[in-house]
């Protein structure tokens, strides 16, 4: 009802003073949206009587404000009203921990394995994803999905021993609007002197969202014995001869008799022995 009452009193002193000719539209928005509620840990809307508010300056000065901000976009859609669960706001802290610990040392010197140099096939793939991800969900208002999306490049691009300086420089474009204030840090630190903020958004190469590569595993007798980077479009002859190539799998078929091959192109090669 809180959300009926916002919208008629907009509505009624806009329409107000729009019969007096201060204003050129009849409707004061082109669309309204209305977020959820934040509710107290034991599922019940925030009150002080029921003692189960959260004041916003004391989570502020603990975990800072890009984790608040985050970690409220990430509860869920927007729409729904979701409880507070101090645990969660944790998570999200370490999560913009990682992301720091990407681009600058423990030293607060700029990472040694951010280099100007090109991204690897499955880096431009990742970044691209993230950058089309962010693009549509701010459109859409799903927020907490594109953070899931910065999750997947953080861990692709910790994993990595050379991190390009390009890929790091657009997904803290993306991440800006999220988590502005540790965003703007790192833009800094890589070299920038004008506001992240100010920056175009970057934008995605379709082409570069085709996996050339993808895993699959290897069972013998059912039972996971390895996985296998192969291409995308690799046939089941390729797939087989990958797989029994693999020194992994070679242990556990020495000596015995492959009676079956179950491959299933894109996913896995089964192989049964006795």
């Amino acid at each position: 009802e809180h959300a009926v009452l916002h919208l008629l009193y907009a509505r009624f002193w806009h329409k107000v003073i729009f019969d007096l000719g201060h204003v050129s539209t009849s409707e004061p928005v082109k669309r309204l949206f209305h977020q959820g509620l934040i509710l107290g840990e034991d599922g019940r809307k925030m009150s002080k009587s029921l003692g189960n508010s959260i004041n916003p300056d004391t989570i502020v000065n603990e975990f800072g404000a890009d984790a608040l901000r985050l970690y409220e976009m990430f509860l869920g859609p927007l729409e729904a009203s979701k409880p507070w669960n101090t645990k969660g706001i944790e998570g999200i802290s370490r999560f913009l921990d990682r992301v720091w610990r990407l681009i600058v040392t423990e030293d607060g010197t700029l990472h040694s394995s951010v280099q100007d140099v090109s991204c690897t096939p499955e880096q431009d793939r990742v970044l691209h994803a993230t950058i089309k991800k962010t693009s549509e969900d701010v459109d859409a208002l799903s927020f907490n999905t594109s953070i899931a999306q910065f999750m997947i490049f953080v861990n692709e691009f910790t994993s990595a021993e050379v991190r390009p300086r390009t890929a790091m420089l657009q997904f803290l474009q993306c991440l800006a609007p999220f988590a502005p204030h540790i965003s703007e840090e790192l833009w800094r630190r890589l070299g920038n002197t004008t506001s992240i903020h100010l920056s175009s958004f970057p934008s995605y190469d379709p082409e570069k969202l085709v996996e050339t590569e993808i895993e699959i595993v290897v069972q013998v007798n059912s039972k996971i014995r390895g996985k296998l980077r192969v291409p995308a479009d690799a046939d089941e002859v390729l797939l087989e001869q990958l797989a029994l190539a693999d020194e992994g799998v070679q242990r556990h078929i020495d000596g015995k008799t492959i009676r079956k091959k179950v491959i299933v192109p894109g996913k896995l090669v089964n192989l049964i022995v006795s």
